[in-house]
């Protein structure tokens, strides 16, 4: 993928603060607000609609009017999938303005918005939009005279709530395999980053996605997030988070028996063997931390590395984070821009503290980098043991900790010694050594000689407590569709 300079360096006009609903933006009912704050500054960007249950009411009935008799319930499949490539070439016509924006609400780098979020969110977009006229049943050879077949049809009206560190890209990853498999949807976003899903739902009413079929109400999770998960005109939960929020969601939507899928956290285990290419390994590990302000949940936040190289991949990824670039999210040359809020900030720098009471080396970094703004120096913990805190936790920061092996058996039973299970990586020359790594770990993706390599067509999720089912690929389509089976007497 190409690099490209940002063409918008500054903050982007804001033109949507209202729900979504019905194809209408209508203040929430209550006639609450709340602030979207600029993590860069401090400063409050502005006032967005807070909606709660009587707006979750509204959009679950819209989208359920839409589902069971409206347009897009009659809609040739072929042609969701031109509405949806409509969206996606939208999405990218405005791409530089959508990626300003993302970066005023989130803080991310605008080259990473620019280079990364946008282009992606378009993929994935014009994937789904190829799947939309694919997805069918069998035939199937049962006993007897009969003729027997399966349909695969839409799940219904689905609840989407998704979470603040990539949101324009993780409303693409919900509404892609939602609208190809012919659901209609309800979005919750995170209230720290409202604004980018908000203009995408524009986008899609421009491209001509019928209303009501993609609806958003921003607001707090315990009010339309909860709203959303106990409303029983609502046939299924995506949810990408914390497994905390998660634990709730399952709890809440027994009730009903909606349809879950959660892709949560990690603590993920990155490997650097002795034998690997070290340049590469330590340039790989550096951005499997620090990408996103460590704001990724398959980061690679445990990075083991065997014994004889310890030393100089501590030192040299510790000369990486000197030189590494923190400062203002519209700066191009800016590598790492501020933690997405202030609560995320006092959790990174709790867990700092956490890494020196427990005895932990901490090579740079440890402080809060200026006074405005929610910046935290790139941060390297070395002498990491496992049952440190910071190497336990899933702390959603840029601190990296850092722990030696020596013993390959003891290393994947150490790998594997967490309650997640989303990402691995190992680095190495030795293919045999990659592969029966890969297949003892217990993660959703292991990549081999890389780190963070996303495409639209290829399953992510998480083993053990980092999920339940996938998203992308044709596997992400799965839950949001019901299997029929039709079987007729031929006698």
């Amino acid at each position: 993928m190409a690099t490209v300079v940002p063409q918008v360096l500054s903050a982007p006009p804001i033109r949507h603060t209202e729900c979504f609903i019905g194809g209408k933006w209508t203040s929430s009912v209550s006639g609450k607000t709340f602030d979207t704050i600029n993590p860069a500054t401090e400063e409050v960007i502005c006032q967005v609609a807070e909606g709660d249950k009587a707006d979750i009411d509204a959009a679950v009935d819209a989208a359920r009017a839409q589902f069971d008799g409206g347009e897009w319930s009659k809609l040739d499949a072929r042609d969701r999938s031109l509405l949806m490539n409509r969206l996606a070439d939208l999405i990218e016509s405005e791409i530089d303005e959508l990626a300003a924006l993302e970066t005023l609400d989130n803080g991310k780098p605008i080259s990473d918005a620019r280079n990364a979020d946008l282009p992606l969110v378009v993929d994935c977009l014009r994937y789904y939009a190829g799947w939309a006229d694919k997805i069918h049943g069998a035939t199937i050879p049962i006993r007897g005279d009969y003729f027997c077949y399966t349909k695969r049809e839409p799940v219904g009206v689905v609840g989407q709530i998704i979470p603040w560190n990539f949101p324009a890209l993780m409303a693409a990853w919900k509404w892609g395999p939602a609208l190809a498999a012919g659901c209609t949807i309800v979005m919750k976003p995170a209230e720290q980053t409202p604004l980018t899903c908000l203009r995408m739902a524009h986008l899609a009413q421009q491209a001509g996605i019928p209303d009501g079929v993609i609806n958003v109400v921003p607001g707090y999770g315990p009010t339309a997030g909860a709203a959303l998960v106990e409303h029983p005109g609502v046939d299924k939960i995506a949810f990408t988070g914390e497994l905390a929020t998660a634990k709730i969601i399952q709890r809440a939507a027994t009730e009903t028996m909606k349809r879950l899928t959660f892709e949560l956290g990690g603590k993920s285990p990155n490997v650097i063997f002795a034998d690997a290419d070290l340049d590469a390994a330590i340039a790989g590990a550096h951005f499997a931390l620090y990408f996103n302000q460590g704001q990724c949940c398959c980061a690679g936040s445990r990075l083991f590395v065997e014994d004889s190289v310890y030393d100089e991949v501590v030192d040299r990824i510790a000369s990486r984070n000197r030189e590494h670039v923190v400062g203002d999210p519209f700066d191009p040359a800016t590598r790492q821009g501020p933690q997405v809020d202030q609560a995320q900030l006092d959790k990174v720098l709790q867990y700092v503290d956490y890494g020196k009471q427990d005895g932990a080396s901490c090579v740079t970094g440890g402080n809060r980098l200026g006074d405005r703004g929610y910046y935290v120096e790139p941060t390297l913990f070395a002498g990491v043991t496992d049952d440190m805190r910071i190497a336990r936790d899933e702390i959603f920061g840029p601190v990296l900790s850092v722990l030696k092996f020596s013993d390959v058996d003891e290393l994947v039973r150490r790998a594997n010694n967490t309650n997640f299970g989303l990402a691995a990586a190992v680095w190495t020359r030795d293919v045999a050594k990659a592969h029966r790594f890969a297949d003892q770990v217990r993660a959703g993706t292991v990549w081999v000689n890389c780190y963070d390599v996303f495409d639209a067509g290829a399953p992510f999720g998480g083993f053990k407590q980092s999920g339940i089912g996938r998203e992308l690929g044709e596997a992400g389509l799965a839950a949001y569709t019901e299997v029929k089976t039709v079987t007729m007497s031929l006698d």
